[in-house]
């Protein structure tokens, strides 16, 4: 024993430790920090095998996976899409804008994937942002706080309320109501959006990474090669056109109007038009060096980009193995055959050749693709992030059916008719009955690493609760804060509230339900108040970008810095937290256990 702990318990200690510490200062996949974690506990012996390997049938997680399912039936028959069109209307003002884009956001996200809603929404914030002449710096921001806020409206609308509720049924037999949160949910939404518009001077208004991408004009020019050039004949590696001082070559256009493939070894010919992409003044120079001259034609005129070419935005994600690289080494366009036009950091166009650039989080790739590629190899690559996708959902009669089915499954869960496990379940096959979605539909939508998380955070929070250390930092917190029930409540849910800033809120409420759970009971009050409060804590994450998904999906579409969330997100943090302890006790008021 070493103050006063086992064994065990110094290893679930140092096991937490090091996955904070990896998840924070590594670029690992935190499935496989999880899963590693779960393998430390399970070979030492803290765990047995039953008690290691439970989260994965655990009727939280199981939820969460079929409840993929769901949102897929939702996704392809493009009910999300139905919504935006119908009800957001034109507003007249940054102020209607604001109100117009939160609370539907917020409405959706309380039973669908807030990543999936806010990367639907972000569309609508560009188009609104030009409308309204603000930039989408302004807007972004509050899309991802709405959608954090009205996960926590319902049982099923953020996966730590599930996980949350899942050990809450363990403990007592009894299966927490679908609407447990949705009164303080409500109210802590209510203001949070009241704060957003009162704190709307506070958020940056940074330069979009798209608008230095509107005129491809501005990135790309095309040099025509004269009869008389003294490289027609040599290839074009001979020539010294693939690779040039500001830029490259991207495509070649023959005279007779085909397109040729870009590579060292096809000729070059006169009257070929080569489309070159990079810093524009540089380029020109090749007028000088190779006796090119500036065509009269454009290439990519508006209608040409319609019949066959590809241009996509994509963003450098949190965690992504681009970070620190630079763009030649990656060796990233040569495995989806793309162009890497030009790159955006914080709003402004870097300047030089893309393969020179060092890659940050949160940059702006353009990205050309050639006709017919297929997009969902690249969107599925976890290093980059689409702000838009390429999914045309059809809507009609599949609209419907799949928003009767989701109306029916939540209000079978609420009335008690059957467990949200077995609504889920029948609403997973329904969606795939009446072709909502279908099978291979269905199984890609299932995110295995979310799910991965998910298990892993359950099984971290048994360790600390078979250990000991729960009790122990329990007795600790009551020794701190005395035998309040209210500073302690208070307490835990302001630690908790700042830990999932740098933790997936998942493994916040897994690890924090130990903790709260025996701090109520020391004090002899009912756990139930404590943990709808701890919740809406553990999904209260604004003061970070890396605080939650959807605020790494706005990040680098905001031309946001880090600094931006902190000047924002740090209130609004004490502000959520205030909201919530003051409803909850209004609510469900602290009772004293039998």
């Amino acid at each position: 024993m070493l103050l006063g702990l086992g064994i065990d318990a110094w290893i679930t200690i140092a096991t937490v430790l090091g996955l904070f510490g990896v998840l924070l200062f590594t670029k690992l996949q935190s499935d496989l920090v999880f899963l590693a974690a779960i393998g430390i506990l399970f070979v030492t012996g803290v765990l047995n095998a039953d008690e290691a390997f439970s989260g994965f049938s655990g009727t939280s997680v199981v939820t969460v996976g079929v409840l993929f399912v769901v949102i897929a039936g939702l996704t392809h028959t493009g009910v999300l899409q139905w919504i935006v069109k119908h009800l957001l209307g034109q507003p007249g003002s940054y102020r209607k804008a604001l109100m117009r884009l939160m609370l539907p956001v917020a409405a959706l996200s309380s039973f669908l994937s807030n990543t999936t809603v806010v990367a639907l929404f972000a569309s609508i914030v560009k188009i609104w942002s030009k409308k309204l002449g603000v930039a989408p710096s302004k807007l972004l921001i509050p899309l991802s706080y709405a959608s954090g806020m009205g996960g926590i409206c319902t049982l099923i609308g953020t996966p730590p309320n599930l996980i949350i509720g899942g050990l809450y049924e363990e403990k007592t037999g009894e299966a927490m109501n679908i609407f447990a949160t949705a009164v303080p949910g409500l109210f802590c939404l209510a203001v949070g959006v009241l704060s957003m518009l009162a704190m709307r001077k506070l958020l940056p208004d940074r330069k979009a990474p798209e608008s230095e991408f509107e005129s491809t004009g501005e990135y790309t020019v095309e040099l025509l090669v004269p009869s008389d050039n003294p490289h027609i004949g040599q290839t074009l590696g001979e020539a010294g056109l693939m690779q040039v001082p500001g830029g490259s070559l991207i495509e070649i256009h023959r005279f007779d109007g085909e397109q040729s493939l870009v590579n060292e070894e096809e000729y070059l010919m006169g009257g070929d038009q080569l489309v070159f992409a990079g810093q524009i003044d540089e380029i020109l120079e090749l007028t000088k060096t190779h006796g090119l001259v500036i065509a009269n034609h454009h290439i990519f005129s508006v209608s040409e980009i319609e019949k066959g070419h590809k241009l996509r935005t994509a963003h450098i994600a949190f965690g992504s193995k681009l970070i620190g690289k630079r763009l030649a080494d990656t060796g990233f366009a040569e495995q989806y055959n793309v162009v890497i036009v030009a790159v955006s950091r914080h709003g402004h166009r870097i300047e030089g050749p893309s393969r020179d650039i060092v890659l940050e989080a949160g940059d702006t790739l353009l990205l050309e693709f050639p006709p017919h590629f297929d997009m969902n190899t690249v969107e599925k690559d976890p290093n980059l992030s689409f702000f838009d996708s390429q999914d045309v959902p059809n809507i009609g009669r599949g609209t419907l059916v799949s928003s009767l089915i989701m109306i029916a499954m939540v209000a079978l869960s609420a009335l008690g008719v059957m467990s949200m496990l077995q609504c889920a379940f029948l609403a997973a096959a329904a969606m795939l009955f009446f072709r909502c979605c279908n099978a291979d539909q269905a199984m890609k939508s299932i995110n295995w690493s979310i799910l991965m998380v998910f298990a892993g955070s359950a099984v971290l929070g048994l360790a600390i609760q078979k250990t000991g250390l729960a009790e122990l930092l329990a007795t600790n917190i009551l020794n701190v804060c005395g035998t309040n029930p209210l500073v302690v409540m208070i307490a835990v849910c302001l630690v908790a509230t700042f830990i999932t800033e740098f933790i997936s809120n998942t493994a916040a409420g897994a690890m924090f339900f130990p903790i709260m759970w025996e701090a109520a009971e020391q004090l002899g009050y009912d756990p139930f108040p404590f943990l709808i409060a701890l919740m809406i804590s553990v999904s209260s994450s604004f003061a970070t970008p890396i605080g939650s998904p959807t605020h790494m999906l706005v990040y680098g579409p905001g031309g946001y810095r880090f600094k931006d969330f902190i000047r924002v997100g740090l209130p609004m943090n004490f502000i959520i937290l205030a909201a919530n302890i003051f409803i909850v006790n209004i609510v469900y008021p602290l009772t004293p256990m039998k």
